[in-house]
C-alpha cells in the first residue's frame, strides 16, 4: 500500500500597528493585542496523487475572490499541484481586520489613521503563499486517527418571545420568553496527524461554535481558537500545529443566555477565552490515546471540487411594499446619518456601564431597522437578474472522516441534517470556506425573524439550505462509493 503524505505549516499574521477590526456594524480602532493571528496550512498528497491543502485563517472572514487570488500566485509556483484543491477557511474572529473593501457599505467607511484592508491583504496574501509551499513542499510520510471529543462551548444565541419573534442575545428574564430556537451541539470533531514514528505533529480541531469570545472588544485577538493553539503546543510540543475549523454554527455563540450569566463567566471577555480553551485542551487530552490506538499510514482519499448553484433568497412584493413603506417613515423620522451617529453613540455609553456584558449594539436601534428595510428593497429589485448564488463545495475523504465545505454562517439545523445522514464515521463540516455567503438561516428563523433570520443577513434562504444538505450527503456518499481503501 502506499503512503500518506502530511506537510504542516504555520505563520504568524498579525498586523503591524493600528487597524479597524472587523465583524460588527460600527468601527473598532485597536487597542493592543491580546492574542496573535495566525495562518495554518495543512497539505495531504495520496501515493495515487490525490491532493488537498487546507488553510485556516484567524479572520472574520472574506470574498471568494480572496482564494482565488491565492490560488492565481501558486500557479506556476507550484506547478505540481493543482490549485483547485486549495481551500481555505476562518475561525470566525471578530477581533481581526477585514480583507475586502468596505467603501461600497456606504455608512461604515474605512476610517483614517489605521493599515487600509488593501494593505492588509497583500500582506497577508503574500505570507500564506509562503506558507502554502512551506507545507507542500515539507510533505513526509505519516498518518491519521479520526477521534471524537466534547466539550461545552456552543450555544444557541437567538431568544425566542411568546413563539412568535426572536432576538439574537435577546433578554431571557422576559415573561414572554419562551425558550432558544435552536439546539446545540457539544461535539469536537478531532483529526490527528502523526509521523512515521508515531509522534504527533497536529490536529484538526472542528466545533460548532465560531471563535468569537471577544467580539466587542478593542484587542487584536485568535479568541479561543488562539488559546487552544497555545495550550496545545505546550501539551504536545512547540512544533505541533492546531487547524481550527468552525462547524454549522449560524445560530450559536459562547454564551449560554439561559443561565443569565449566574454562576459563570459571561465569555464576553479575555477569562472566558481563557476557560473554553481549557475545556478544548481537555476535550483533546481525554480522546488522544483513542487516537495512538488506531493510526492509518494509508487511509482511503479522495477529494472532490464542485460549483454548485442555490437559489437565493427572494423577496416577495408584499414585502418590497411593507419595507418602502417603512424605510420612507423611519428616514422622515431620523435620517440615516445622523441614525448612524446615534447609533454608535448608543455604543459608546453602552461600553461604559461597568460589568455590563456584550453585545453594546442593538439590533433593534432605528439605524439598524433602516438598513434591514433598504435590504428587501435591494432584494426585490436584484433578484430576478441574480436568481442564484454560486459556491465552491470541497467534499473531501481522510480514511473515515469527510470533510465537507460551505460559505455560510449555517445554521446548526443543517449541520444536523448532514452529519446524521453521512455514511462517514465523522463528518467534519467546515463553514466559512471559500467565501463568505453571509447566513443562512433555518425556516423557523426566518418565521421568527431578528437578526440572522433576515434577508440582509444572508444570499440564501432555507429552501437553499435543504438544497446544500441534501448535495452534501450525495457528494459524501459518493466519495464512499468511489474511492478506493487504501491507496492501491
Amino acid at each position: 500500500m502506499s503512503k500518506l503524505l502530511i506537510g504542516w505549516s504555520e505563520v504568524d499574521t498579525t498586523p503591524e500597528g493600528v487597524v479597524d477590526l472587523s465583524g460588527q456594524y460600527y468601527h473598532r480602532i485597536s487597542q493592543g493585542i491580546h492574542s496573535r493571528l495566525s495562518a495554518t496550512v495543512l497539505a495531504f498528497e495520496s501515493g495515487d496523487g490525490e491532493q488537498a491543502v487546507m488553510v485556516s485563517l484567524d479572520l472574520a472572514g472574506f470574498q471568494s475572490d480572496f482564494q482565488e487570488q491565492l490560488r492565481a500566485m501558486l500557479v506556476h509556483e507550484l506547478p505540481e499541484l493543482d490549485v483547485s484543491k486549495i481551500f481555505m477557511n476562518v475561525i470566525h474572529t471578530h477581533n481581526a481586520p477585514g480583507v475586502d473593501p468596505i467603501s461600497g457599505i456606504g455608512w461604515l467607511k474605512e476610517p483614517s489613521g489605521v493599515l487600509p484592508s488593501a494593505e492588509y491583504r497583500k500582506i497577508l496574501l503574500a505570507k500564506i503563499r509562503v506558507a502554502v509551499v512551506e507545507a507542500w513542499r515539507s510533505r513526509k510520510p505519516g498518518g491519521i486517527a479520526n477521534v471524537l471529543g466534547f466539550a461545552r462551548v456552543g450555544h444557541c444565541r437567538r431568544a425566542v418571545y411568546s413563539g412568535v419573534t426572536a432576538e439574537m442575545y435577546g433578554r431571557t428574564d422576559r415573561e414572554d420568553f419562551t425558550g432558544m430556537e435552536g439546539g446545540e451541539d457539544s461535539g469536537v470533531d478531532l483529526l490527528f496527524t502523526f509521523d512515521e514514528k508515531n509522534k504527533p505533529t497536529g490536529v484538526i480541531l472542528n466545533l460548532a461554535c465560531p471563535s468569537q469570545g471577544m467580539e466587542a472588544t478593542y484587542k487584536i485577538s485568535s479568541d479561543f481558537m488562539g488559546e487552544a493553539r497555545h495550550l496545545l503546543k505546550k501539551r504536545f510540543g512547540a512544533d505541533f500545529k492546531t487547524f481550527g475549523q468552525i462547524s454549522a454554527s449560524g445560530c450559536q455563540s459562547p454564551r449560554d443566555l439561559t443561565r443569565n450569566y449566574k454562576g459563570e463567566l459571561d465569555f464576553w471577555h479575555e477569562d472566558g477565552v481563557a476557560e473554553i480553551g481549557r475545556r478544548l485542551l481537555t476535550a483533546v487530552e481525554s480522546v488522544f490515546p483513542q487516537a495512538t490506538a488506531k493510526i492509518d499510514f494509508s487511509p482511503a482519499m479522495r477529494h472532490c471540487v464542485k460549483k454548485i448553484s442555490l437559489p437565493r433568497r427572494r423577496a416577495c412584493r408584499q414585502d418590497f411594499i411593507n419595507a418602502g413603506i417603512q424605510l420612507k417613515k423611519l428616514t422622515a423620522a431620523i435620517p440615516e446619518d445622523e441614525a448612524y451617529r446615534q447609533f454608535c453613540d448608543e455604543v459608546g455609553r453602552n461600553e461604559k456601564i461597568p460589568g455590563r456584558p456584550g453585545p453594546y449594539d442593538s439590533k433593534l436601534h432605528h439605524f439598524v431597522l433602516i438598513q434591514n428595510a433598504k435590504a428587501v428593497i435591494s432584494r426585490y429589485d436584484e433578484q430576478d437578474k441574480k436568481p442564484e448564488l454560486e459556491m465552491e463545495l470541497h467534499s473531501f475523504r481522510l480514511g473515515n472522516a469527510v470533510f465537507v465545505s460551505n460559505p455560510f454562517e449555517l445554521y446548526l439545523d443543517f449541520g444536523h441534517q448532514i452529519k446524521a445522514r453521512s455514511v462517514a464515521e465523522q463528518t467534519f463540516i467546515v463553514q466559512l470556506c471559500s467565501g463568505t455567503g453571509g447566513y443562512l438561516p433555518s425556516e423557523r428563523a426566518e418565521q421568527l425573524g431578528g437578526y440572522g433570520g433576515l434577508i440582509i443577513n444572508g444570499n440564501v434562504g432555507s429552501d437553499g439550505g435543504k438544497i446544500l444538505a441534501d448535495l452534501t450527503v450525495k457528494e459524501i456518499g459518493e466519495l464512499w462509493t468511489n474511492c478506493k481503501i487504501g491507496n492501491v
